[in-house]
C-alpha cells in the first residue's frame, strides 16, 4: 500500500495547475527612424560592451565612473534588495522539504480522581500522589506538492529575484548616466569660464586702449564708461558660473558616495565632440535594457502567482510522522520499551470560503494583465528614448555646424569693427555690439557641444549601457546561501573605497517548468 501511495503521489506531482509562462509579443520596428539619412562614421563594433563611458576617452571620467558601483548608496540599496529577493527564493524552496520538530518536555503533577460506580478512584492502580512524565517527541510533516503550488511559488520568487537583479543593474546604469551628465555639464561650464576669461582679458585691453584714446582727446568719456561696463558685466557672468559649477561638483560627489566638502574637480574645458554610439537594431533593445528585463521578469512572477491561486482549489495532501520516547521515570526514558511512533497521510479540502479563492484568482489574473500592460509600455518608452536622443544628436550636429560658421563670421566682424574704430570710422557702440554678438555666439557653440554630450549619454542609457539579459542570475545563482555578490560581467576596475556592490553575472534560465 505504501508503494502504491508513493507511486500515486509521483504521478500526481507531475500536475502543475496554472498557465505556463510565455513572453508577450511586442512590435519592434526594423530600424530606428532617426538614423535614416544621417550619414555618420560607423563604430567598429555595433554593440555597446562593458564600461561604456570609455567611449568618451576621458581618464578622469573613467576614474569617477569606477567609483559608482562600489560607493553609490542608491546602488547599495538596490544590491541589498536583490539579496533580499534571493533569500525569498531560498525560503520558497524550503517548501519542497519536510519540516521536522523536536520538543522534549518534563511534566510533574498530581493524579486527578475520577468517579467509577460511585466510588472514588484514580486512573492507575495507585491510590494517589504525584506523577511525572518525560517526553521526547520528534514530529515530521511534509506537504506533497501535488498541484504545483510550491513549484509556482518558487517560480514566482525566482522571477522576482531576477527582476530585482535587473533593477540593480538599472540603478547602476542610472547612476552612471547621471554622473556622466553632471560631469559633462561641469566641463561645459569650464569651457564657458575659459571663454569668458579670454573675453575679460580682451575687454581689459580694450578698456586701456579707450582710456588712452580718451587721454589723447580722441575718445569720449562715454566710450570709457561703456568699455568699463562691458568688462565688469563679463566679470560678473564669469563669477556667476561658479554657483552652477559648485552644484554640479557637489552632485558628482554624492553620486560617488563622497561628502561634497572633501571633493573637488580641477578646471578642464570641454573640447571634443561626442563619440559615435553603436545602436544595433530595435529588436535587440528588448534584451539590452535592464528596465525592460525587470518588467518582463515581473510579468513572469505575476503569471506564476495565477498557478499559486488556482492550486488553492485542490485538496492539500500531507504526510505526517511522529516518534520518540515517553516514560514516567528518568531511568527508563530513553530505553527501547519507552518508544512510540505513528505515521499516516492526511487530506484536507476547503469546502466553503465565501468566494475567497475565486477573488484571489481574479486578483492574480488582473495583476498579470497589469504587468503585461506595464511591460509593453516600458518597451514603447525604450524605443522612444532611443529615437529622442538619436534625433537630438542628429539635429544638434547640424546646429553645431551652422553655429561654428556664425562664430567665425562674428570673429571677423569684431576684427573689422575694431580696426574701423581705431581709424575713427565707426563709434565705440558699434564695437561693443559686435563684441557682445561674438561672445554670445561662442557661448552658444559651447552650450551646443554640452547638449550633444548629454544626448550621447542619454542615448547610451536608452540602449542599456552595454548590458544584456543573459547576465541575469540563474536558478543556481539564486540557490546560493552565502552573501557573496554574483559573478561580474563588467570590465575589472580598481576600487578606491571598500567595495559594497558588484555586478550580477550569470546565464539566463528558461521559464518553462522542468
Amino acid at each position: 500500500m505504501l508503494c502504491m501511495l508513493a507511486g500515486t503521489m509521483v504521478i500526481l506531482a507531475a500536475c502543475t495547475v496554472g498557465p505556463n509562462y510565455t513572453r508577450p509579443t511586442t512590435e519592434a520596428p526594423g530600424g530606428f527612424k532617426e538614423l535614416e539619412g544621417w550619414k555618420r562614421a560607423q563604430p567598429k563594433d555595433n554593440i555597446l560592451r562593458g564600461a561604456w563611458w570609455k567611449l568618451f576617452n576621458d581618464p578622469q571620467l573613467n576614474v569617477l565612473e569606477d567609483k559608482i558601483k562600489i560607493s553609490n548608496q542608491n546602488v547599495a540599496v538596490a544590491e541589498a534588495q536583490f539579496r533580499q529577493a534571493r533569500a525569498l527564493v531560498q525560503a520558497a524552496r524550503a517548501g519542497y522539504f519536510p519540516t521536522a520538530t523536536v520538543a522534549p518536555s518534563y511534566t510533574l503533577g498530581s493524579r486527578l480522581p475520577v468517579s467509577v460506580g460511585g466510588a472514588s478512584a484514580t486512573v492507575s492502580s495507585s491510590s494517589g500522589g504525584t506523577i511525572q512524565d518525560f517526553l521526547l517527541p520528534v514530529d515530521a510533516t511534509w506537504e506533497l506538492d501535488v498541484w504545483g503550488r510550491i513549484r509556482r511559488t518558487v517560480e514566482s520568487s525566482r522571477a522576482s529575484a531576477q527582476a530585482s537583479a535587473a533593477d540593480l543593474e538599472n540603478a547602476r546604469l542610472s547612476a552612471q548616466a547621471a554622473l556622466a551628465q553632471a560631469y559633462f555639464q561641469l566641463r561645459t561650464l569650464d569651457a564657458q569660464k575659459v571663454l569668458l576669461g579670454a573675453a575679460i582679458v580682451g575687454y581689459a585691453q580694450f578698456l586701456q586702449l579707450t582710456k588712452n584714446r580718451y587721454d589723447s582727446g580722441v575718445a569720449s568719456k562715454g566710450d570709457v564708461l561703456q568699455a568699463e561696463t562691458q568688462l565688469k558685466t563679463t566679470q560678473a557672468q564669469m563669477i556667476d558660473l561658479g554657483v552652477q559649477r559648485a552644484q554640479y561638483e557637489h552632485a558628482i560627489a554624492v553620486l560617488i558616495g563622497i561628502p561634497a566638502s572633501v571633493f573637488s574637480i580641477s578646471l578642464s574645458p570641454l573640447r571634443e565632440p561626442p563619440p559615435d554610439v553603436p545602436t544595433g537594431v530595435p529588436s535587440e533593445l528588448l534584451e539590452r535594457r535592464p528596465d525592460i528585463a525587470a518588467a518582463e521578469r515581473g510579468l513572469a512572477a505575476a503569471n506564476a502567482q495565477i498557478g499559486v491561486a488556482e492550486a488553492a482549489y485542490y485538496p492539500t495532501i500531507t504526510l505526517s510522522a511522529a516518534g520518540g520516547f515517553v516514560a514516567s521515570s528518568l531511568s527508563t526514558w530513553l530505553t527501547w520499551p519507552s518508544r512510540f511512533w505513528s505515521v499516516g497521510p492526511a487530506i484536507s479540502e476547503i469546502v466553503y470560503d465565501g468566494g475567497l479563492r475565486r477573488a484571489q484568482t481574479d486578483q492574480a489574473r488582473a495583476a498579470y494583465d497589469a504587468a503585461v500592460a506595464s511591460y509593453r509600455q516600458t518597451v514603447l518608452a525604450g524605443f522612444q528614448g532611443v529615437e529622442d536622443n538619436l534625433a537630438a544628436l542628429r539635429i544638434l550636429e547640424e546646429e553645431a555646424e551652422v553655429q561654428a560658421e556664425a562664430v567665425r563670421a562674428a570673429e571677423q566682424s569684431v576684427t573689422v569693427e575694431t580696426n574701423q574704430y581705431k581709424a575713427g570710422i565707426v563709434s565705440f557702440l558699434d564695437v561693443v555690439t559686435v563684441q557682445q554678438i561674438a561672445l554670445t555666439n561662442e557661448k552658444t557653440a559651447v552650450g551646443i557641444l554640452g547638449s550633444r554630450m548629454n544626448a550621447s549619454v542619454l542615448l547610451i542609457q536608452a540602449l542599456g549601457g552595454g548590458w544584456h539579459d543573459s547576465s541575469l542570475p540563474t536558478d543556481r545563482d539564486l540557490a546560493r546561501a552565502d552573501d557573496r555578490p554574483p559573478r561580474s560581467t563588467e570590465t575589472k576596475t580598481v576600487p578606491v573605497v571598500p567595495p559594497s556592490v558588484s555586478v550580477i553575472g550569470a546565464q539566463r534560465q528558461s521559464d518553462a517548468m522542468r
